[in-house]
């Protein structure tokens, strides 16, 4: 009766405690409000999050009502999946000492003294209480941290492709946790990656990740719901990442070619158009014969996976090095021209570019073999850096230089520093000599200076996607781009959708199993009659007494009262 009540009280706690929490984990987004930024005027410095919230709720009630931006973006970091290289006692006994006490013991080794092999004994059996249980019971700890992980990330991913509702959705580099894993071991990761933390999510084929060529096929229309829009949701654009290749010196054949043999290509681009259904605004696109004079082009959202690990030297492999040179310059010499507007350019790569100490987390770092090439770096190096401004975005410190140096419409997503980092990097043209040079300052800042859009100081914004590792928050990028028909312009913003630590992810799990658990030992309980509030039966001698104490006193007529 007292394990009824106990188990009893106890669910009273469990059960409110473990909706609650489990309704909080699996619709997370809604609780804090995660939504893609919606569309806003140009003036409008801060996006509205209250508004971009009730639109998504639109979106799943109403979607016809929606005014969600044509291309939304979910942008995961550095899932970093580990494996059984991380597991201490991988692919070796767990009780090694032990093992060879029992064998001294059996005399099944070479030891001739008995001294000696008791000694040994008395070795093996320490070693088997301080390394041997620690080690074992680490490496069971790590077995069920890495299945939970893959659900963990799997949560992220799949909460927020029902919520959200993204357009497109790209994982920004090392999505394994090591280059330096053997071909068994890489199959295991990556059937992982795509059945568990990924289910669901496809690599972009082959024949659609085209290479930037004049003459190209459109990757899709954006704004329009068809079978194609439908196949990019499923559709993840991997971007190769130094735990997935290798940095410069690391970077061989063998390892790109299996990474895209599994995760699709690691450079191409993709483009897709918007179609403008207003015949006003279509009647002031640039064409040869008609228009020969305007400087709109049709609306079109250029995407440019860039792999940039072997960007700097030196390379392990000078011909990959001179295939990713040929890429970029590709990627440059057939993009539009500065002067006319309409394009943009999403560049998706992983090591961030080149940024002054303090500005984020990472710090520029380089590290070499001792034989040569890149053994590690935290960013790209300046030069390599200016490649991506002034080459495929066009930027330019010169005002005499086409399109007055303001370049392209676009901006660079990455992952690699875990901790994230928003930046704008400019160039002011109006100093002169070694002064006119790039620099780079974090975005709010940037904004509160006024620097996006200032006259001769041209600007590209760079977005570095916090991790969505457990240690660093479980964190997903939220971009919106969507096109002004009045400025004849791409315009974009961009919010970050955290989870929560893994911990929490676990405590709801377990919490979970030990309500159901203390669930199914009280029905058990109850149905086994340990009922502690069901009523005592009289028992015979209970009535006795109470017969006999009822003729004690009886009472009379006049009041008095009569004793037998």
């Amino acid at each position: 009766m007292f394990a009824a009540t106990l188990f009893r009280n106890a669910l009273r706690v469990l059960i409110p405690l473990a909706v609650a929490s489990t309704f909080y984990l699996y619709l997370y987004p809604i609780f804090l409000g995660c939504a893609f930024p919606l569309p806003q005027p140009l003036e409008q410095t801060e996006p509205n999050t209250a508004a971009a919230f009730q639109d998504t709720w639109r979106q799943h009630v109403l979607p016809s009502s929606s005014h969600a931006a044509p291309f939304r973006l979910l942008a995961l970091g550095d899932p970093q999946l580990e494996g059984d290289t991380s597991i201490r006692n991988y692919n070796r006994e767990s009780f090694p000492h032990l093992t060879w006490a029992f064998r001294h013991l059996a005399f099944k080794t070479d030891q001739p003294s008995l001294r000696k092999r008791l000694r040994q004994v008395s070795h093996d059996l320490v070693d088997f209480w301080f390394d041997d249980i620690p080690d074992t019971a680490e490496s069971i700890r790590k077995r069920i941290d890495l299945f939970g992980n893959d659900f963990y990330l799997a949560h992220i991913y799949r909460t927020l492709r029902w919520w959200a509702r993204p357009t497109h959705v790209t994982v920004l580099g090392d999505l394994l946790g090591s280059q330096w894993i053997r071909e068994p071991e890489f199959n295991r990761r990556s059937w992982r990656f795509w059945n568990r933390s990924f289910k669901g999510g496809e690599r972009v084929p082959d024949e659609v990740a085209g290479y930037p060529g004049e003459e190209y096929e459109l990757a899709g229309l954006l704004g329009v719901e068809d079978a194609n829009a439908t196949a990019w949701r499923k559709r993840i654009i991997n971007v190769a990442g130094n735990h997935d290749v290798g940095y410069a010196g690391d970077l061989t054949v063998e390892r790109l070619e299996r990474f895209e043999r599994v995760f699709g290509k690691a450079a191409y681009e993709l483009r897709f158009e918007l179609p403008i259904t207003n015949p006003m605004a279509n009647a002031t696109i640039y064409d040869d014969e008609r228009n020969p004079d305007s400087n709109r082009l049709v609306p079109e959202l250029r995407i440019v996976n860039v792999n940039n690990m072997n960007l700097d030297t030196p390379a392990a492999d000078q011909s990959l090095q001179d295939k990713t040179y040929a890429f970029v310059n590709d990627v440059i010499n057939t993009a539009s021209a500065v002067e006319f507007l309409g394009h943009f350019t999403l560049v998706l790569t992983h090591i961030p570019l080149y940024k002054a100490e303090g500005i984020c987390v990472d710090a520029p770092f380089f590290s070499f073999h001792n034989g040569g090439g890149v053994k590690e770096q935290n960013l790209l190096s300046a030069d390599a850096s200016r490649g991506f401004l002034e080459g495929i975005f066009g930027l330019n410190g010169d005002p005499n230089a086409p399109g007055q140096g303001r370049g392209r419409r676009g901006v660079v997503l990455n992952g690699h520093d875990h901790e994230g980092c928003d930046t704008y990097h400019y160039i002011n043209q109006t100093v002169e000599g070694d002064e006119r040079q790039w620099r780079a300052t974090r975005w709010h800042s940037a904004r509160a200076d006024g620097l996006p859009g200032k006259s001769e100081v041209p600007g590209l914004r760079e977005i570095t996607v916090r991790s969505m590792m457990g240690g660093f928050g479980g964190n997903a990028g939220l971009l919106s781009v969507w096109f002004d028909e009045k400025d004849w312009e791409w315009r974009f913003e961009f919010a970050n959708c955290a989870l929560g630590t893994q911990y929490f992810w676990w405590f709801v799990h377990f919490l979970d199993l030990i309500t159901l658990a203390v669930l199914a030992v009280y029905f058990v309980l109850q149905i086994a009659g340990f009922n502690n509030e069901s009523a005592p039966v009289a028992t015979a001698s209970n009535s006795s007494v109470k017969s006999k104490k009822a003729q004690e006193s009886v009472p009379v007529g006049n009041g008095d009262t009569k004793k037998p």
